[in-house]
């Protein structure tokens, strides 16, 4: 059976904000059903939420990704808002990103913290540089216009959950939802919310540096896969550069005496060179590949558009 709007909450150790988060959402969104997915709390998460009137279940595997994945994997809905369990995103703003998709056919609505209170709710500073810097890279290497990257506040409709293909197992998975939608061209808006802090008492999980450094090398690691011609362009380019830094010194010797006396640094710039090739071809290639993946992407996407009209 298919829920109206499901409220997905993934929560590990969120005893002291649980019960008013469910609350919250039960009383913005009384037509919706509220999930929360365990992930092996020992603070007896699963029971206060379960009293306060969620849907609860549970996900053994540790890390919000793969949370997600089974959230994802187990619910059918119109409409799925996500938000995290520790009260930090107010419900106030779940009814006009539920209408984004509902009425305006968003695909992905991005609950944007950073064009209010972060910056002055958030009390570690590494956070908020993290993610002006991640917001302004992808932004800067697909020309978009995601005002928050890392925000755990989205809604999505039907068929963005059930094409999008979770492969993060931890915090990196906002980073991965973010640039899905912008590779296969989905309608993305941006609705500006509130942000607070965590009540006292209430942990971040989140570790300001392993985690960080986990989602620059998502970003990398994405830009790769779904854009390999522009990818592998830098890397011919640099190893170009790399080539040419070994061969300028042979080349001057070469005028000035006709001779190649450092025969071993144009051996190196002939393999740079030769490297830069197979780079740049290589990402064509591969570019190529991703056109026929996206092309099979829209087929599959009208397949779900058809299962989501039948489960209506």
């Amino acid at each position: 059976m298919m829920d109206k709007i499901a409220v997905l909450i993934p929560c590990y150790n969120e005893s002291k904000t649980i019960k008013k988060v469910v609350e919250d959402f039960k009383k913005e969104l009384p037509e919706a059903t509220i999930y929360v997915y365990d992930n092996n709390s020992k603070d007896g998460t699963d029971k206060i939420a379960r009293k306060a009137g969620a849907v609860v279940r549970y996900e053994r595997r540790q890390g919000k990704g793969n949370v997600i994945r089974s959230m994802f994997r187990d619910i059918d809905a119109e409409c799925y808002i996500m938000a995290d369990g520790d009260d930090t995103y107010p419900a106030d703003y779940a009814k006009e990103m539920c209408n984004a998709v509902l009425e305006r056919n968003a695909d992905m609505v991005v609950g944007d913290r950073l064009s209010s209170t972060y910056f002055t709710e958030n009390k570690r500073p590494f956070h908020n540089l993290g993610n002006v810097l991640v917001r302004k890279l992808i932004n800067m290497i697909y020309k978009s216009d995601i005002r928050d990257v890392m925000t755990g506040y989205r809604a999505f409709s039907y068929e963005f959950v059930k094409t999008f293909p979770v492969l993060s197992k931890g915090f990196e998975i906002e980073t991965e939802m973010t640039i899905h939608s912008l590779d296969k061209n989905m309608n993305v808006e941006n609705v500006v919310i509130e942000y607070r802090d965590r009540p006292d008492g209430s942990e971040s999980k989140l570790n300001t540096y392993t985690d960080g450094m986990k989602v620059i090398k998502t970003i990398v690691t994405l830009y790769k896969d779904y854009r390999p011609f522009s990818f592998f362009t830098w890397v011919a380019v640099i190893l170009a550069l790399i080539g040419l830094g070994f061969l300028i010194p042979v080349l001057i010797d070469y005028v000035k005496t006709g001779l190649v006396p450092k025969m071993p640094s144009f051996v190196a710039s002939v393999f740079f060179f030769i490297c830069s090739i197979q780079s740049f071809f290589g990402g064509l290639i591969l570019q190529t590949v991703i056109k026929r993946s996206k092309q099979d992407f829209e087929i599959k996407l009208n397949q779900y558009k058809d299962r989501f009209n039948d489960l209506k």
